[in-house]
């Protein structure tokens, strides 16, 4: 559910986009979605994560310059500085902090070998970075109508792809098996 609700920002501005054909105004919409999002976060769980903070803080300065300078570019480069961001947090936690940001997530609800997770790790860092540069050929080459789609659309569309792999890739090693073996109850 909470990843429905982190997509409703994102539904909203394609929506206002479309009706109005204003991409000022679904800027500004989008600005007031995510602090209402964040707003709610807080007033729910008196925390905001790390990630949605950094969104937000992207959204309200990337939003604020495409208002304050009327330039749509702004906002186009947020997708990509948002992706490029985990990109960067995931990779630089493990190679530098040596420590596994996504082990440190999903670990409590995946058993899994340290070297499968340095994989995923590893690959979900290339595929936020390749989101991030998906983003910049569509922003840049396509019209505001496909990179508004491609928005909402293709964000989820890739995350769902980039899941399909992962999940081939644990299944097809034998990992979610023996997940599901070390959580059966033995027989004394």
């Amino acid at each position: 559910m909470k990843q429905f609700a982190d997509t409703i920002p994102i539904a909203i501005f394609a929506a206002v986009y479309f009706y109005t054909r204003d991409i000022f105004v679904s800027t500004a919409v989008l600005m007031a979605c995510m602090c209402a999002l964040i707003g709610y976060e807080y007033g729910t769980t008196r925390t905001v994560k790390k990630q949605n903070l950094f969104i937000f803080v992207t959204v309200v300065l990337l939003g604020g310059l495409t208002l304050a300078f009327r330039d749509e570019a702004f906002i186009q480069w947020k997708p990509t500085l948002v992706n490029w961001g985990f990109s960067i947090v995931l990779l630089g936690s493990l190679v530098i902090g040596k420590v596994n940001l996504l082990k440190k997530l999903l670990g409590e609800q995946l058993s899994l070998p340290d070297f499968v997770w340095k994989n995923l790790s590893l690959g979900w860092s290339l595929a936020f970075f390749i989101a991030g540069a998906l983003n910049l050929i569509v922003a840049f080459n396509f019209s505001m109508d496909i990179w508004v789609s491609y928005k909402l659309i293709g964000g989820i569309g890739l995350t769902l792809i980039y899941m399909i792999i992962m999940m081939a890739y644990l299944v097809k090693g034998g990992y979610l098996e023996e997940a599901k073996a070390d959580t059966k109850p033995t027989d004394h």
